[in-house]
């Protein structure tokens, strides 16, 4: 909790506030852009621009130290009302949700595949240890608590998990937001998997590649809504689990296994 006297001077940041309310007027008026590449859409949404605008802000001088502090439980407060929208919504879609049964039940599984893509690559890019804490997961809070108390923070897996943490942070939303309506307008399936495999366990991931969803299919909006919510929140609940006692231990594994091929030994 944060205690009254950083609560009021956090409210009281009028720089942070003007900042925030131009980012927002600008990226709104800029408005939303798609161009073909290929037999896909790429949608680019103001969510782009006003992380993009953001970033240079923040390496600015018009931002400090401070505005950057005080911005962290103010983006707790909005994926808060971001979630507490997706509740409201989940509500009518609920006969939808249920009837995707396993599909939605089994799609945090759906994650451990990246494990078998993206290993491999950082092996062959000459990472060790790292790569245990980069792949086994998207890296979100939960997966980075996980790594620290089983590793430490100063470990090898420590700090391949801090990397993907940062550059998912930075560069998550933009990445899910661009990837998403390119494939749901490039390939034959149906956008509510996509809307389904938009929920990764962050929130800003999931409005991103979904507002890209809605962007090429407006009248499946309030549905592909609950399916990314309704997604989302499994993740968040299981995926800590799927990772403790199926990712991480695949991932180690798998890691040894290569590494004995390789000849660098399991523990290199």
């Amino acid at each position: 909790m944060l205690s009254r006297e950083k609560a009021n001077g956090l409210w009281k940041d009028w720089r942070l506030h003007v900042i925030v309310f131009a980012i927002v007027i600008i990226a709104e008026s800029i408005g939303q852009f798609e161009f073909s590449v290929g037999p896909g859409v790429v949608l680019l949404l103001p969510m782009l621009y006003a992380i993009i605008i953001g970033l240079v802000v923040f390496f600015s001088p018009l931002a400090g130290e401070e505005q950057s502090k005080h911005a962290e439980p103010l983006l707790v407060l909005g994926v808060a009302l971001l979630l507490a929208k997706i509740g409201v919504i989940i509500g009518p879609d609920l006969p939808e949700i249920i009837a995707a049964g396993p599909a939605l039940l089994l799609q945090e599984l759906g994650n451990l595949g990246t494990i078998l893509v993206a290993l491999p690559i950082a092996l062959m890019l000459g990472l060790k240890r790292e790569a245990v804490g980069m792949t086994h997961s998207v890296a979100r809070e939960p997966n980075v608590g996980l790594i620290m108390d089983r590793f430490g923070i100063n470990s090898p897996e420590g700090r391949g998990v801090m990397a993907v943490y940062i550059f998912g942070t930075v560069f998550g939303a933009v990445f899910m937001g661009l990837i998403a309506g390119f494939l749901a307008t490039l390939t034959p399936l149906h956008p509510y998997s996509f809307a389904m495999a938009s929920g990764i366990g962050s929130g800003s991931m999931m409005a991103a590649a979904s507002g890209s969803l809605i962007g090429a299919f407006p009248d499946m909006e309030n549905t592909i809504v609950a399916f990314a919510g309704a997604s989302n929140l499994l993740s968040l609940s299981t995926g800590l689990y799927v990772s403790i006692f199926i990712g991480l231990p695949l991932t180690e594994k798998l890691y040894r296994m290569m590494e004995k091929r390789r000849g660098g030994g399991g523990d290199a």
